[in-house]
């Protein structure tokens, strides 16, 4: 047989397999057997790189940037893994913000397409894997792991790390994970790993006892970020919410730094902070794609991120406000759409994957909160017409999904 190039590769990847981005719940799979089959298929290449495990509902993304931005400026080389991605699957694992090329992911599919068929991977294992295997050939100081969903039964949760972090806890994904804060806090305290200290960013007061009873148990000492930090250091990352990930950040390094021998300056520190997005390339958190009218794409999409976004938003100074909207159907349209402005002219738009909400049940639900506006065929023709309904005074918000953001950038 032919080897495969790198789109083919992509898409066997893709379709090949269940996979939760197109196919919601009946694509999560509750347990580590797979994993810990393919690391022990690869040589468990998880047990050779030293790593930074970060979970939690919202902000992991922005945090695993902002810490492997600052060790990449205290001069150490730093593998990042993190999903999903917005325009190619590559964004997903990187080194020092360098994706991983085309020819490691076709090379790494092709050497083990049989043992992955024959025991039928996931997706998202087998980028596990995949990951895995990149940083020990290429031989990284330090590794930022991003969990996927969840945390106890997630596929990055084979490593044992120096530093554990959990952002936050939030009603997302509860067709998985659960449906109470408790209930996914216990999720996410499934990384905590005995002896290795852990960070949480925020906490509520069903979440904390959680988090306590675990590092207890695991005898791992514990710190809440919030009470810790107070002074924080600007970020090139300008979200209201990122506020929260810069002291998680702060504390995480403290914790490196007393209980590793990594150096850390606090120049490295500030200056990785400002330079999250050339360091990393992480896009999509409140960015900035235009001016006069200005326009603002953001991937918040469940509850608790998106009360912050609308919050941040609600601080612009505007003539009128356009908000390219879309969802996809595994999230509860009537949890989230209370949180948009009812003064706002909407643009309905389906992301193009199989789970995107129709347009035109997300046009009805909203109606219900008395947020008004027409139905698009797709992603693109919504922006563009909200582009040419404002004026230069006038502000676009494009959200809702990172999928629809996905399809603007």
């Amino acid at each position: 047989m032919t080897a495969m190039n790198y789109q083919e590769t992509l898409n066997w990847m893709f379709s090949q397999l269940p996979m939760y981005q197109t196919q919601g719940a009946s694509a999560y799979k509750k347990d580590l057997t797979n994993t810990i089959l393919l690391a022990n298929h690869l040589g468990n290449p998880e047990k050779d790189l030293k790593c930074i495990h970060v979970a939690g509902t919202n902000g992991k993304g922005s945090t695993s940037h902002m810490l492997a931005s600052v060790l990449q400026e205290a001069g150490y080389k730093v593998g990042l893994y993190t999903s999903p991605h917005l325009k190619d699957y590559r964004e997903r694992i990187k080194i020092n913000g360098k994706e991983i090329s085309k020819q490691f992911v076709c090379d790494f599919i092709g050497a083990n397409k049989g043992f992955l068929e024959q025991n039928s991977l996931s997706f998202f294992e087998m980028s596990v894997g995949l990951a895995f295997q990149y940083f020990k050939e290429k031989k990284t100081d330090i590794n930022i792991i991003e969990v996927g969903m969840g945390g106890r039964l997630d596929s990055t949760n084979i490593i044992t790390p120096l530093v554990s972090v959990i952002t936050n806890i939030g009603l997302d994904h509860t067709q998985f994970l659960g449906n109470t804060l408790e209930a996914i806090a216990f999720e996410k305290a499934g990384i905590i790993k005995r002896n290795v200290p852990v960070v949480i960013g925020e906490y509520t007061s069903e979440t904390r006892p959680v988090f306590q009873s675990k590092a207890d148990e695991m005898q791992s000492d514990i710190y809440f970020a919030s009470e810790l930090i107070s002074e924080v250091y600007p970020s090139d990352l300008i979200g209201d919410y990122q506020e929260h990930n810069k002291k998680t950040v702060l504390q995480a390094v403290k914790v490196l730094l007393e209980t590793t021998s990594f150096q850390i300056s606090e120049e490295n520190v500030k200056q990785g902070l400002q330079k999250v997005v050339i360091n990393t390339g992480l896009q999509g958190r409140w960015q900035q794609l235009g001016a006069n009218p200005k326009i603002i794409c953001d991937t918040a999409h469940n509850e608790h991120g998106l009360k912050i976004a609308i919050n941040q938003l609600k601080k612009e100074k505007f003539a009128e406000l356009h908000i390219v909207l879309g969802m996809v159907n595994d999230k509860k349209p009537k949890d989230i759409l209370p949180i948009f402005p009812k003064n706002a002219k909407y643009y309905f738009c389906k992301p193009i994957i199989s789970r995107g909400l129709d347009a035109l049940v997300l046009q009805k639900e909203a109606s219900e909160f008395g947020l008004e506006g027409k139905i698009y065929n797709s992603v693109s023709e919504a922006y563009a017409k909200a582009v040419d309904n404002a004026s230069s005074d006038d502000f676009i918000y494009v959200g809702g999904s990172t999928f629809v953001v996905a399809e603007i950038l």
